[in-house]
């Protein structure tokens, strides 16, 4: 469920509680509240787990033909709904990084295993009061495989920057090269504010339904009308945007930046996704040829994806003198497993940095270009998540300083392998990323001039909705320019200082699918 728009709130700091929460809080307590009968009538005993062997791939509805993913026949077997919560139940009690913590409820108070799955989690919440596993979802087997092989996703290739509660806003922060978006006849840029979606007014209208419809189509071929009002116009104008299979292109902007003598490099990184592989390898390479001595990654919008692709750029970036036998990052599963890896299977092996691809959009195998750099430049925001996050924490393990620019990062030092089950895939956290010092704890984020473990060197500085990405005079990068030639940050950075600390909720979020937003390992 995605909430990108919120109705009017009677209180100015609490968004109100979305239905499907509000419904599983009560089927929460309902399951509390039941017989002292610890076994149900349908297998269900309190404090006893069989083995999520016997439960898997067992379907109400199962599947036939072929799963694209592993081009072989689904194993789906006749079973029931309570055999998939079972499952469910079981596999969160081997698996799950808080196992201890999860309410031991009977599958049978909930109907659907989706809304059970969603109750099969920690309540506990981190130093600055937020939840700790905020990171719990699941999504349709197909459209994960899908987005996670490919890149595609429904929608107009229009990544939003949304202020969700009146009087609210939704404003153009990037587009995807040749979609509906970024093409004549809409030619959305950077800035562009939306006014209306479907007569709607955006900042105080009440009908939310249509703008998060319109905002976030759930199938091609829906088309939807906006009133927009291009960044520096004075006129507003009428366009209308169908749905498509969108293809993202993670990797943008790369460049020497200008008035930099060819000595700084720029790269838009925007999702840890397959085909980024090959072009952050495009990338590198391109800069490697100008010749520049310093980089600025910006990851203001990147949610994270795969491991893999973020151990990959660490290594281009810092090159083999700091990383050869080093670990980028040490997966830590809960108590049961110590020594071993209990998805993949193995000893729990650290993960180096990449020097070689690993094969999601190259040859596996072919050895990675390098910068050879000594420090970098992030430009961050709330939306800088997970994937994003482990480029930091890697490189922080192996002495290359990291300059951060921006706002506090979200703060997600954990992960998962993704699960299928009878069709639905779910996201469950299994473990925590540590680097080479063993340092993993960033739940609160990583925070620009902040003090601490988690305070980096580098200035707060807003985002800057007014400038393209790239350009030299942009907010975050000017400020990254700045401090590189004389460790000083702005004068504007103090009217910033708040961003520094605060969410992303201050600055407007880019939502995006929850796998855009996460760290995945592979099998």
């Amino acid at each position: 469920m995605r909430l990108a728009i919120s109705p009017h709130s009677t209180s100015a700091d609490k968004a109100p509680i979305p239905l499907l929460l509000l419904c599983v809080v009560v089927s929460a307590l309902l399951s509390s509240c039941g017989s002292s009968d610890s076994t149900s009538s349908t297998g269900y005993k309190k404090g006893t787990f069989a083995p999520s062997a016997d439960y898997a791939a067992k379907c109400a509805t199962p599947r036939s033909g072929t799963d694209p993913s592993t081009g072989k026949a689904f194993p789906d077997k006749p079973g029931t709904a309570n055999d998939e919560k079972a499952f469910l139940r079981s596999w969160t009690n081997d698996f799950y990084l808080w196992y201890r913590d999860v309410p031991d409820t009977d599958w049978t108070t909930i109907a659907k295993p989706i809304d059970y799955f969603n109750v099969l989690k920690t309540s506990a919440v981190t130093a600055s009061g937020k939840s700790k596993d905020q990171f719990h979802f699941t999504y349709d087997s197909a459209a994960w495989v899908a987005l996670s092989q490919s890149g595609v996703e429904v929608g107009y290739g229009a990544q939003w920057v949304i202020q969700g509660t009146p009087p609210r806003s939704a404003i153009v922060a990037y587009t995807e090269p040749g979609s509906a978006a970024g093409s004549p006849p809409a030619n959305l840029g950077r800035g562009a504010r939306v006014v209306t979606i479907d007569g709607v007014d955006v900042a105080n209208g009440s009908d939310t339904a249509t703008l998060n419809a319109g905002l976030y189509p759930s199938k091609a071929g829906e088309t939807h009308t906006f009133v927009v009002l291009d960044l520096g116009a004075s006129v507003q104008r009428t366009i209308t945007l169908t749905a498509a299979a969108v293809t993202s292109t993670p990797v943008q902007n790369v460049e020497v930046v200008p008035g930099t003598g060819g000595q700084v490099g720029y790269i838009q990184f925007n999702d840890h996704i397959a085909t980024a592989e090959k072009e952050l390898i495009d990338a590198v390479n391109q800069l490697k040829g100008s010749g520049v001595n310093d980089l600025v990654v910006d990851i203001r919008y990147n949610g994270g994806g795969y491991l893999d692709i973020a151990s990959e750029l660490a290594f281009m970036i810092a090159g083999p003198t700091p990383t050869a036998g080093k670990t980028f990052e040490r997966t830590v599963f809960n108590d049961k497993y110590p020594n071993t890896d209990p998805i993949a299977g193995g000893a729990l092996t650290p993960i180096g940095f990449h020097d070689k691809a690993m094969g999601f959009s190259v040859t596996s195998g072919q050895a990675l270009p390098y910068l050879g750099l000594s420090r970098v430049f992030v430009l961050t925001s709330g939306n800088t998540c997970s994937a994003s996050e482990a480029v930091i924490n890697g490189l922080r393990g192996v002495d290359v300083q990291v300059i951060q620019v921006g706002s506090t990062t979200c703060g997600k030092p954990y992960g998962f392998y993704p699960e299928d089950n009878c069709g639905t895939t779910y996201f469950s956290i299994q473990f925590q990323g540590v680097n080479q010092k063993a340092f993993g704890d960033y739940a609160d984020g990583f925070v620009p001039a902040g003090a601490g473990a988690t305070g980096l060197p580098g200035c707060a500085m807003a985002d800057d909705l007014n400038h393209a990405l790239g350009d030299p005079q942009e907010a975050r990068l000017a400020a990254a320019l700045q401090y590189r030639s004389n460790q000083t940050c702005p004068a504007v950075a103090a009217a910033n200082a708040e961003v520094g600390t605060s969410s992303a909720a201050s600055e407007g979020r880019t939502f995006k699918s929850p796998w855009r937003e996460n760290r995945i390992l592979r099998r």
